[in-house]
């Protein structure tokens, strides 16, 4: 009796949280391109104006990288009605906070106001996009931000470069082959009139998308939208025609050493399809199920029971036009890297073969339903994943339905898309090693 009472509240919760999560959202063009998406909440006092430009390091010429990233940082250096290094003290001394990040495949800018300050929220996006100042003096400043940045969290970070050596590996002909922060003398390089063209071509309204999110009216909203932004003419058309990559036929063996690192490290990568498809997100599952938390299949066979690794790790790196999944592993002790590779393999070979349980199926779409709500508890999560939708996807309504798509992947799937995706003719094998002294 008891275990049918805790099954019922399971569906109650279930039927309950497809319900409470149900994001209501108005979206629009405006007549120069930009895509506008509006999501009111009046729950609390708090409004987020963001922008994500369709823009990342995969749109970067090849011995131009970090460009980008680079913009990241030169588009808060200020505007013609901005003084230069006063965008963080407008935003905090009106009771904001502010940030930006960018990808492979876009970047995006956000500021979280009290909603009494929507309209200083909307001026700051559209003076970064309408009179940004780019000169020398300002290239000059963030190009040693930037190279601060890559000593802290590239050059002295343990693993840092991991995910750089994959890439090279993985990708020879798409710009995924190349990093987010890029080469710093690819940036020493640049002219000014090369960072002048690339905010010319692809920071435009019609490569944007605005969310406006919180404590809002739509219909002032609108009108300060069409105020501010309205005027802002229309870029040329980008045309995206990257090249695509011939399938791995082989296992790739490759060496990298880190002069961060005394433990070295084994990587098996495979490349996978876009995080658009259905099979992607079934990635997504495979890895949670290999090593999502300290219960899953490889934590429990490698670090508790046999002790032979410190940390063991499946991830789906989804992008726009390619993934990568990744297993990773550090060995305990004398333990031998191949050795960790071994033990995994039997694990994706198990995949392969048999159906997971029962049990282990509804535990992970227990995982996937909790990371549903968990995306869409705050205004500022919710902002987020709508502007990523309509960018990225095509398809701003994802944030209600993709869980779907999850809920629709059954244990037959697990197993075919394992087979499809994850065999040792098809990877990069990595070895990670210490750099010798």
């Amino acid at each position: 009796m008891k275990k049918r009472i805790l099954t019922l509240a399971s569906v109650f919760l279930l039927a309950f949280s497809s319900n409470a999560q149900q994001v209501e959202f108005e979206e629009y063009d405006l007549d120069n391109g930009m895509h506008v998406i509006l999501h009111q909440d009046n729950s609390a006092p708090v409004v987020v104006t963001s922008v994500m430009y369709h823009v990342g390091a995969k749109d970067e010429q090849p011995n131009r990288t970090g460009m980008a990233h680079f913009f990241e940082h030169l588009l808060f250096e200020g505007t013609k009605n901005i003084e230069k290094g006063a965008w963080f003290k407008i935003v905090s001394s009106n009771g904001g906070n502010n940030n930006a990040n960018t990808t492979d495949d876009r970047t995006y800018y956000y500021e979280v106001f009290p909603s009494n300050k929507v309209e200083l929220g909307l001026w700051l996006e559209s003076e970064r996009l309408l009179h940004p100042i780019i000169g020398q003096d300002g290239v000059d400043t963030q190009n040693e931000v930037v190279k601060e940045e890559k000593r802290l969290r590239v050059d002295n970070q343990p693993y840092s470069r991991l995910l750089e050596n994959i890439k090279i590996h993985m990708f020879k002909k798409h710009p995924y082959k190349g990093t987010t922060i890029g080469k710093m003398e690819h940036l020493d390089a640049a002219t000014l009139d090369e960072f002048l063209a690339f905010n010319k071509k692809f920071y435009v309204p019609n490569n944007a998308t605005l969310v406006v999110a919180g404590d809002i009216d739509k219909k002032s909203v609108k009108k300060m939208i069409q105020d501010y932004f309205g005027p802002i003419p229309k870029g040329k058309d980008i045309a995206r025609n990257f090249p695509k990559e011939d399938p791995i036929t082989k296992t790739i063996s490759a060496k990298a050493t880190d002069p961060n690192i005394q433990i070295p490290a084994i990587v098996a990568a495979y490349r996978t399809p876009s995080m658009k498809t259905r099979d992607s997100r079934v990635l997504d599952m495979i890895s949670t199920y290999l090593s999502g938390g300290r219960s899953s299949v490889l934590f429990k066979k490698l670090v508790d029971q046999q002790k032979k690794a410190l940390a063991v790790q499946a991830v789906n790196l989804s992008q726009e036009d390619y993934g990568v999944y990744a297993l990773f592993a550090l060995p305990q002790g004398d333990n031998k890297i191949h050795d960790l590779l071994k033990e995994m393999d039997v694990e994706v070979k198990k995949l392969q073969t048999d159906l997971i349980s029962e049990k282990d199926y509804q535990k992970l779409q227990n995982q996937f339903e909790n990371r549903f709500v968990s995306s869409n508890s705050s205004v500022q999560g919710i902002a987020n994943s709508l502007a990523r939708y309509n960018v990225l996807y095509g398809d701003t309504n994802l944030i209600n339905t993709e869980i779907n798509i999850y809920r629709s992947i059954t244990r037959e799937d697990i197993r075919e898309v394992a087979k499809k995706y994850l065999n040792p003719n098809q990877r990069l094998v990595l070895e990670y090693l210490p750099e010798k002294k």
